[in-house]
């Protein structure tokens, strides 16, 4: 699995397709980035110790800050650092039009509360299995693309900038 991820990774850094806005090649940069040997560094760019709290959230959050996009940082409704805060940030956004850079909610654990949070990347197929690849923070301890099955997402999120004329 960890070669098809490396695999992955290198074919997707490769691609200059898509525009500079785009969180994913914000994120990029950070990958490989590991909670313990690189605390550090995480933690300057997150605002929170990797090694004592879960980062995910805060690694979505850190990337659209650098995008200037409105995040969870931004506001006082929801915790910033929980993913499924992402629940109710930007627009909600139908499987089927899901796009490079939206956010994506999962489940994890067996709390209500608790959750995993992305950018998604693209779909792949895999042992004739649909994935969607993530790049994220605090996967498997460190900012790394993983797969994840559609199926699983709680939730895609989408900033969009309104464009109309007041």
């Amino acid at each position: 699995m960890r070669v098809i991820i490396f695999l992955l990774a290198a074919a997707i850094s490769g691609c200059n397709t898509v525009s500079t806005s785009d969180s994913v090649i914000t994120a990029q940069p950070y990958i490989g980035l590991q909670e313990r040997q690189d605390r550090t560094e995480i933690r300057e760019l997150v605002g929170v110790d990797p090694v004592r709290t879960e980062w995910c959230a805060a690694f979505v959050n850190a990337v659209l800050e650098k995008d200037n996009i409105p995040n969870l940082n931004n506001q006082t409704k929801y915790p910033p650092l929980m993913a499924r805060s992402f629940l109710y940030w930007g627009d909600r956004i139908e499987r089927a039009d899901i796009q490079r850079g939206d956010v994506v909610v999962f489940p994890r654990g067996n709390q209500g509360w608790q959750g995993h949070v992305g950018f998604y990347v693209e779909t792949q197929e895999h042992n004739g299995k649909e994935y969607w690849v993530i790049l994220g923070g605090n996967q498997q301890n460190e900012v790394r693309y993983d797969l994840y099955r559609p199926s699983k997402a709680i939730g895609i999120r989408r900033y969009q900038i309104n464009t109309t004329a007041q």
